[in-house]
């Protein structure tokens, strides 16, 4: 009998841990209940511990640090909290308490502290976690499963939240703007949650414990992924024109494109005659034009129509998006001018003295 309760006994504790272990490969820091129990026997009267995931220990200590930076700003003494670093096979925790005796023990300190480490947390997530959290969104809900797509869209969502990239959505000073309104909501919601409990598992918080936030990561990733859909379809439509342009030949040696400034442009012949598309095959112009007219698809549909051989791009304005369209498509046809004697008599001398094109 002993030796068959032995096996039982055996039997059903292998069984639960394949269970747990299974449950623990999905999300580890939520079942891991060894972890809960250790955490709980050490747990702390005046202070938190915060829970990061595996291959997070480097991190970890980086937190630890910013929690200081944090109390300084609040102008607490770091001898007033004592703060430590555990790591383990799978997990890394932080410890933050209160100092034993004097000032420490006020509640001004008790609450310095949670602030210190909720500010901190939510920094971490910001900087840290959410790229990932956005990367998973996209993967899992909107069913992206290439990572150069995945990335795309990321660097999409970067821009529209901190202006970062070659076009931002945003200026430095609404970046700075926004990443503070959304570090000092993230902050307070941590704190609320730090009030209830002093085990603080950051996997656990950001999924169940912040839904605001959760929720505004979804339309940041809606969004960024209607500009990720309607740029690709752009650049679909940039490379049909160009294997259009490859295909034909040209019709004129020459035209000359005069930006006079904003929307306004002159297309010239290789004789400096304003040039009429109409007396041109047109086409290619009627289809493009057929939908929503604006003055870049009459540019574009005026070029591949008359379909010089080079093209002379006089402007000074060289990054507005239509002129880095045209160069886009006609590729090596074009020459971009900022300044020659064709062109000073439409657009000025301004502050150019050399001519560019015959110097």
């Amino acid at each position: 009998m002993e030796g068959v309760s032995c096996r039982i006994r055996q039997t059903i504790h292998s069984g639960r841990w394949q269970i747990v272990r299974r449950i623990s490969v999905f999300d580890r820091p939520y079942t891991c209940r060894r972890l809960q129990r250790q955490l709980e026997r050490g747990g702390l009267m005046d202070g938190w511990e915060i829970v990061f995931s595996e291959k997070e220990d480097i991190q970890a200590q980086a937190f630890s640090r910013q929690i200081g930076a944090e109390l300084q700003l609040l102008h607490i003494e770091q001898n007033q909290v004592e703060i430590r670093v555990e790591l383990q096979p799978r997990y890394a925790v932080v410890r933050c308490k209160l100092a034993a005796g004097g000032a420490a023990q006020e509640p001004e300190a008790s609450t310095g502290l949670k602030g210190a480490v909720g500010s901190a947390l939510a920094g971490y997530i910001l900087e840290e976690k959410e790229p990932l959290l956005l990367r998973e969104l996209v993967k899992r809900e909107y069913r992206f499963d290439k990572p150069e797509e995945q990335e795309q869209i990321v660097g999409y969502c970067r821009q529209l939240l901190y202006g970062q990239g070659e076009e931002p959505e945003i200026t430095a000073d609404e970046a700075r703007q926004s990443e503070s309104r959304r570090k000092g909501k993230l902050a307070l919601q941590i704190s609320a949650y730090m009030e209830q409990s002093q085990l603080v598992i950051i996997d656990g918080v950001m999924r169940f414990r912040l839904p605001d936030y959760m929720e505004e990561l979804r339309e940041v990733a809606e969004y960024a992924i209607d500009e990720f859909m309607m740029d690709k379809q752009y650049q679909e439509f940039i490379s049909l024109l160009q294997y259009f342009v490859y295909i034909q030949d040209a019709k004129i040696p020459a035209a000359h494109l005069i930006h006079k400034g904003g929307h306004e442009f002159m297309i010239l012949n290789d004789r400096m005659e304003q040039i009429d598309a109409n007396e041109f095959d047109a086409t290619f112009k009627l289809e493009v034009l057929d939908k929503d007219i604006n003055f870049e698809d009459m540019i574009v549909s005026t070029l591949i129509t008359v379909s010089p051989a080079t093209i002379y791009i006089h402007t000074r304005e060289p990054e507005m998006p239509v002129i880095k369209t045209i160069t886009q498509i006609f590729e090596d046809r074009t020459t971009l001018c900022g300044y020659c004697r064709t062109c000073s008599g439409y657009l000025g001398d301004g502050d150019f003295k050399q001519d560019q094109l015959s110097p």
